[in-house]
Parts: C-alpha cells; structure tokens; sequence
C-alpha cells in the first residue's frame, strides 16, 4: 500500500493519540474529516493499522521489574518452533518474544513483579517447556527508550 504524506501525519497523530477525534486528527494533518476517516479505514482494511491498544504503566500495576531472556532450544524443527512460541503466547507475563539470528534462538521480554516471582515464573512456567536447551536472564535496570514506529517521509518522485 503506498502512503503519502496525509496518510503518515494520519499515524502519527494516532500514535500521539488514538483517542483523538476525527476532527482533532483532520486539524492535525490539515484534512477534513470525512477524508480522515476514509484514509483511516482505507489504512484499516490494508492491515497498516492493526487495531487500537492502551499503554499501561506495568509499574503502576505491580510489574516493577522487566528480564529479558535469552533461549537457546535443542531442535530447531518447525514443530519445536511453533510448540515454543504456543507455549510462550500462553503465559501472560511474556511481552514480547522473538525468534532471532545469532548465539541464541529467541529472546523473550517478561514483566514481574520482583525476583521471586521471576523464580516462579521460571520455575512453574517457562522451564516447563520442552525443548529448553539453555537460557540467561537479564533485568533491566532502566528503560531509556520507550520504541514507536519511526514514520518517514515518502519519497519524492523523481523530477521529470
């Protein structure tokens, strides 16, 4: 899907807030608000935008720690594969887990509450899972960047 410059300032108003009306988004990019909505749904429907979340604060909520784990499995079959990442998508705790290249095969963001409810979580949950070969634990002591999607320009076309 090609996006212009009204679509992309469309994101990112969203991403500033998705709460926002259509009529505080169209005085953002300069639109009105039925072209808004359509780029909108037009967005939607392509799967550019894949639905409306809330960004809670894990600390407020009790989850003051955050440990990424590095797994390495035994086999890397696509069985092993899809039986791992079915294991993982059923404990909660687990925010993020990607299959990466290099000395590990995936590593994995996990909010907890403290230590010891990390020691449960290894304990009763992950190391439950077939397959572990080995895995190292890191806690995050800072968070210094909080990611959004980086929205660009779109290319100019070549003049004629």
């Amino acid at each position: 899907m090609h996006l212009d410059k009204f679509d992309l300032a469309i994101l990112r108003a969203l991403q500033d807030n998705a709460r926002a009306s259509l009529n505080e988004i169209g005085a953002a990019v300069g639109l009105s608000s039925t072209p808004c909505w359509n780029r909108i749904k037009r967005m939607e429907s392509a799967g550019v935008i894949r639905g409306y979340t809330v960004d809670l604060d894990p600390a407020k909520l009790g989850y003051t720690d955050t440990v990424i784990v590095h797994v390495t499995l035994e086999s890397h079959s696509e069985e092993t594969l899809y039986e791992f990442g079915r294991a993982l998508a059923d404990i909660p705790e687990v925010l993020e887990a990607f299959l990466v290249s290099g000395d590990y095969d995936y590593y994995i963001r996990i909010a907890v509450r403290d230590t010891r409810d990390y020691e449960r979580l290894l304990r009763q949950r992950l190391y439950r899972i077939p397959g572990i070969r080995h895995s190292k634990s890191c806690f995050v002591l800072r968070s210094l960047k909080e990611t959004r999607l980086p929205l660009l320009e779109p290319p100019t076309a070549p003049a004629a």
